[in-house]
C-alpha cells in the first residue's frame, strides 16, 4: 500500500527524477551531483535531497548519486520495476494518441486493450492493441492483472465508464476528462484536465497587456 505520509507532491517529482536519470543513462552519464540534478530538473537540490530522503540515503556526499542505482531504487519506490498493465477508455482522437504514445514512448507500462462502445470502433487495432467493447473490461483486467485506466470518453460518459472500471477492480484512474469524478473510497484519481492547463498557459501569453483592473 502507498504511504499516505509522503505528499504526493514528492511521487510527482520522483516521477520527473527519472524521466531525467532516463535521459542521462542513455548519455552514459554515471554519476550525478544533487546540484547539477537541480539544474536538470529546476527544482532546488535541497528539495530534491529532502525527496529522496523520505526513503533513504542513495547518494555518497561529496560525489553525488550512481545514475543507475538511483534510478532502479526510484523504480522499486514508484511500482515500476516491473512493467505495468494499462488499458484506456475511450478509442477517441485522445484515446488513440495517448495509446500510441504509450505503446512507442513509455517502456514502464504495457497497454493490453483500449475500450469503447462505438461499433464502428470495436475490433479495430491502435498499432497492435485491439479496441474492445466494454463489456469486456472485466475479463481483461482479471486476465493480464491491470492496475491503472486511463479514462478519455466524453464527459456524458464518464460516469457509466467510471462504473465500468471500479467494477472490473482497477484502483486508479487517470483521469483526461474534463469533470470532476466520484468515486468509491480507495479508488485513486489522477486529473489532467488539458483545457485548464492551456488556458492558464495563455496568461503568461498575453502578459504584455494591463493586467490591472
Amino acid at each position: 500500500m502507498p504511504n499516505k505520509n509522503i505528499p504526493k507532491s514528492v511521487i510527482k517529482r520522483l516521477a520527473v527524477y527519472l524521466r531525467i536519470l532516463d535521459n542521462l543513462i542513455a548519455n552514459d552519464v554515471e554519476i550525478i551531483s544533487s546540484r547539477e540534478l537541480s539544474e536538470e530538473t529546476g527544482f532546488t537540490a535541497e528539495q530534491i535531497r529532502k525527496d529522496l530522503a523520505y526513503f533513504g540515503a542513495f547518494g555518497t556526499r561529496g560525489t553525488g548519486y550512481n545514475t543507475s542505482f538511483l534510478k532502479d531504487k526510484i523504480l522499486r519506490i514508484i511500482g515500476l520495476d516491473e512493467q505495468t498493465n494499462i488499458v484506456i477508455v475511450g478509442a477517441g482522437h485522445l484515446g488513440i494518441a495517448l495509446t500510441r504514445y504509450n505503446i512507442t514512448k513509455n517502456p514502464y507500462v504495457q497497454v493490453v486493450a483500449a475500450f469503447d462502445i462505438d461499433p464502428e470502433v470495436v475490433g479495430q487495432y491502435i498499432i497492435d492493441t485491439e479496441v474492445m467493447h466494454v463489456s469486456r473490461m472485466k475479463e481483461i483486467v482479471e486476465k493480464y492483472a491491470v492496475k491503472v485506466a486511463i479514462l478519455t470518453v466524453p464527459i456524458e460518459q464518464s460516469h457509466n465508464s467510471v462504473e465500468d472500471i471500479v467494477a472490473s477492480g482497477i484502483k486508479c484512474i487517470y483521469n483526461f476528462v474534463p469533470t470532476k469524478l466520484y468515486v468509491p473510497e480507495g479508488i485513486y484519481v489522477h486529473n489532467a484536465d488539458l483545457s485548464i492547463e492551456l488556458n492558464s498557459l495563455i496568461y503568461y501569453a498575453t502578459e504584455s497587456k494591463n493586467k490591472v483592473f
